[in-house]
């Protein structure tokens, strides 16, 4: 990418849209999904039986009303009051901390062209493993997912400070604690034995899997693989404005179109939000803001987050992140690996000049209920701020007011009325009996 403006009406008349555009969406590029296992996989979303101290469900951070996640930049799991932006600290079971990254949006995760997952990728198919997957459990990581999204519906759990609370404080949160995560008696295992429990549940795995023919049979590897049918059919999207452009069936106008030029052509979105899912699954340096306790293991202390370093441990691979996919991006914020950004335009300019924004990076864009924690001790600190610039490679592209507007407009015709009203919806009431995670209760 190069720092200049090119002529609108020259893309036009080069006809450089249409030779970029990527190819529609169709039923080929997702799997098939079966209703009666969505609608298992939905009671199991909303739910909070899957968390140690059964306060906490996968839709607790993926609210379908915000965008499928929180609006918040960096989330309250385990320990947290309320849900969406209004979540708060619970003083009397107060989280150790934030969740070090923003809640991704769900949109097109089940699509078969998701590759890898998470913001720094460290699980992703390798059919040189034996589950397909390579994973942080490495050869513990058992068999029986359906797709990758199954198998990533299996981590949060494991997680303290998402949904599997303090060691000292329930079964699963202390088998975790003690590494004993597969196999007979671990953390999987409790959890199944739990769902398995309720009837209603036993009865609709059995109902729904003809290799399960009582409880006991029911295994996490067929929790997760339900959740993953149930997201990948709910927020499926691929009947946005934009979706009728690539089939043919529309034009864009006005700014909207003006902004569509830009993203293919001089502003070089595309070269990374790529393909008709709008990302290369690559992971680059982008400079972007980081706040919270970081990325660490438990015996380093640091607040930084190196990103896709963590994973591969290559040098040009710190703080790198990777592409997310830009489907309803307009209903997604806040924006970055961190959430740094709480305004689409304003993150869409510091994202054109990425390294350079660190130094005029507007803490008020960050959405952090109020915790005592040092949320800005890596922006604070000028030698790390200089690091995190010094790993972009990325050229800055330059825009003007306009040209960002243009580009907002563009954004707002990925907005797919279809999935983000979801197919199934918010179910009323739970197996467990427990309360359903909603922001509009």
């Amino acid at each position: 990418m190069k720092m200049l403006h090119v002529s609108l009406a020259c893309l036009l008349s080069t006809g450089a849209i249409a030779q970029v555009l990527p190819a529609p969406l169709t039923d080929a590029d997702y799997f098939d999904v079966d209703m009666k296992e969505a609608r298992l996989g939905q009671l199991l979303f909303y739910d909070p039986i899957l968390s140690g101290n059964r306060q906490i469900a996968c839709a607790t951070c993926h609210q379908p009303d915000l965008g499928t996640s929180d609006g918040l930049s960096l989330s309250f799991g385990d320990g947290g009051i309320g849900f969406g932006p209004g979540r708060y600290a619970d003083p009397d079971n107060m989280p150790e901390k934030r969740i070090p990254r923003n809640s991704p949006a769900l949109f097109n995760v089940g699509a078969r062209g998701f590759t890898v997952m998470f913001h720094d990728g460290r699980l992703e198919l390798d059919p040189s493993q034996p589950s397909g997957i390579r994973t942080p459990l490495g050869e513990e990581m058992m068999t029986g997912f359906n797709s990758l999204l199954s198998a990533q519906t299996m981590f949060p759990v494991l997680s303290r400070d998402e949904m599997a609370g303090s060691y000292s404080e329930n079964d699963v949160a202390k088998l975790v604690r003690q590494g004993i995560i597969t196999g007979e008696g671990g953390a999987w295992d409790v959890l199944s034995h739990r769902v398995a429990a309720l009837p209603e549940y036993a009865d609709a795995f059995v109902d729904v899997y003809p290799h399960i023919t009582g409880p006991d049979d029911i295994a996490f590897t067929d929790i997760s693989n339900a959740i993953a049918a149930f997201v990948a059919m709910e927020w499926r999207s691929d009947s946005a404005p934009f979706d009728a452009v690539l089939a043919g069936e529309a034009t864009l106008e006005g700014p909207a179109k003006a902004g569509m030029e830009l993203f293919y052509g001089a502003a070089g979105c595309a070269a990374c939000h790529s393909g008709p899912l709008l990302t290369d699954q690559k992971f680059y340096a982008m400079g972007a803001p980081q706040l919270g306790p970081g990325k660490a293991a438990t015996f380093e202390t640091h607040t930084r987050d190196d990103g896709r370093f963590r994973v591969t441990g290559r040098g040009e691979d710190r703080y790198a992140f990777r592409t997310p996919s830009l489907r309803n991006v307009a209903l997604t914020a806040p924006y970055g690996h961190a959430g740094g950004h709480r305004d689409l335009a304003q993150f869409v300019a510091d994202h054109a000049r990425p390294g350079e924004s660190l130094a005029t990076y507007d803490r008020t864009q960050a959405i952090l209920p109020a915790f005592a924690a040092k949320d800005f001790e890596v922006m604070d600190d000028p030698a790390q701020v200089a690091a995190i610039a010094a790993a972009v490679t990325t050229v800055p592209v330059t825009l003007q007011s306009q040209d960002i507007e243009n580009l907002v407009a563009f954004l707002e015709t990925l907005t797919d009325p279809v999935s983000i009203s979801g197919r199934l919806g918010v179910p009323e009431t739970v197996p467990s009996g427990l309360e359903v995670p909603t922001v509009n209760k």
